[in-house]
């Protein structure tokens, strides 16, 4: 741990020099030599990085988010390229190229940080050597070394020996209760914030490798931890602890304000945020038109709490508009009219409605007819007596063609056309 600690000792000057001066701060409201400046001063410190490392935390999210979308390609690359790990890793890239994702970038607000607490680690570490490191003179190391933080030596670790612990003014019970507690804190602070993010803020449509890889690091970071935290002195719990309740701190107000599309929270927001765009009528602040805006944006492809944070609005009278604004729906405004000729209209309805005659029957039709002087109409289906007309010798007999005469004979089964007379019989 020193060899790698001592490949940061770059950074040692600038995080001591930070110290120092937080250290003079709080000394002159504690005392110099009290626990609690000394204490404090690490937790300003972490509170200075972690408000540096706010840019790069955006980026996390954005990337989580972004990986979250590709899993279901990701999985069908591993599928169809399955037996070809290189082909795999070429296409891996290819997707992460198209959309402008790095896998890293989830990984930038640890990384950034740990130079820092490496080189935290160093300055302690040489504290309880009793070594000046940085701008840490003599002084100030004799004043570090008699601070105490609930007896427990800023400098003194859980694996510490009796006689080590006892040079630094403290007991050896003292020291691996504070250390035990403060293991168990970090430990335990680190599986609510990855618990929270699982439980919360992940997109439940969606189940991918991911997924399953964030749940088995929600178990196995808090582990890592309480293995690692025993070696670590009292001041580096104190900065872990502290960057610990940061990150779960930030990532609560990220998830209530900000909340991953198609998880739990992103459907206990968009009800939070439809009780207040119906009671206001609009959407107040950029961060909700925003989150309006995109939802409009997606049309079809809404998930389920969008679709019915949408037809709620309509409901309500409301219309969403592609700026991230809510206004008054048309439907709405023609409604008091509406509303107002609603009895007219009704009334007027009913009266046509009786005014309209009842149907008659067949005989009562014909009835009114002869009773008005019309024509009855022959609705006998019998043939007609008069004789049919017979061909002339001609072939022709008042304007008739050929033939027309023979018609009903050739729809009996006979050939159409003139037929030729029967010869008389013989007896």
């Amino acid at each position: 741990m020193d060899t790698i600690a001592s490949l940061f000792s770059f950074i040692t000057t600038p995080v001591s020099w930070v110290i120092v001066q937080f250290h003079k701060v709080y000394g002159e409201l504690f005392g110099p030599d009290t626990g609690w400046a000394w204490g404090l001063s690490i937790v300003s410190l972490v509170v200075l990085i972690r408000i540096c490392l706010i840019p790069l935390f955006v980026k996390q999210i954005k990337a989580t988010r972004a990986m979250q979308t590709l899993q279901p390609e990701m999985k069908k690359i591993q599928e169809r390229y399955k037996n070809d790990r290189q082909r795999q890793s070429e296409e891996m890239m290819k997707l992460y190229k198209e959309t402008g994702t790095n896998p890293l970038s989830s990984c930038l607000p640890i990384l950034a940080q740990s130079p820092f607490f490496f080189a935290l680690y160093h300055v302690l570490n040489s504290i309880a050597s009793n070594d000046t490191i940085g701008v840490i003179n003599t002084r100030l190391l004799d004043s570090a070394q008699k601070a105490h933080i609930f007896g427990a030596p800023l400098a003194a670790k859980f694996t510490d020996s009796a006689s080590k612990v006892e040079a630094l003014g403290a007991t050896l019970t003292d020291v691996r209760v504070i250390t035990a507690i403060m293991i168990v804190l970090m430990s335990a602070s680190q599986f609510f914030t990855q618990r929270q993010l699982m439980t919360k803020n992940v997109d439940t449509t969606v189940k991918t490798p991911f997924m399953q890889q964030q749940k088995m690091l929600m178990y196995i970071f808090p582990i890592m931890f309480a293995v690692f935290g025993i070696n670590f002195p009292v001041g580096v719990l104190v900065y872990w602890l502290t960057t610990n309740v940061w990150t779960m701190g930030q990532q609560m107000y990220v998830i209530h304000n900000n909340p991953t599309p198609g998880s739990k929270a992103q459907a206990a927001y968009l009800e939070r945020l439809y009780k207040r765009v119906t009671h206001h009528g609009k959407t107040r602040g950029r961060g909700e038109r925003a989150i309006v805006k995109a939802i409009v944006a997606k049309g079809r492809d809404r998930n389920e709490f969008e679709r019915k944070f949408i037809n709620g609005l309509n409901k309500a009278g409301l219309a969403a508009q592609a700026d991230g604004t809510v206004v008054k729906s048309e439907a709405t405004a023609t409604a008091p009219a509406q509303a107002a000729d609603g009895e007219a209209t009704t009334a007027g309805a009913a009266a046509v409605k009786r005014q309209q005659p009842k149907r008659q029957t067949k005989a009562q039709r014909q009835g009114g007819a002869k009773a008005a002087g019309e024509p009855e109409t022959k609705t006998s289906l019998s043939k007609s007596d008069q004789p049919q007309d017979t061909p002339s010798a001609g072939g022709k007999k008042g304007g008739q063609k050929p033939g027309a005469g023979t018609r009903s004979k050739a729809q009996s089964g006979q050939r159409k056309g003139p037929q030729r007379p029967k010869s008389p019989s013989k007896k």
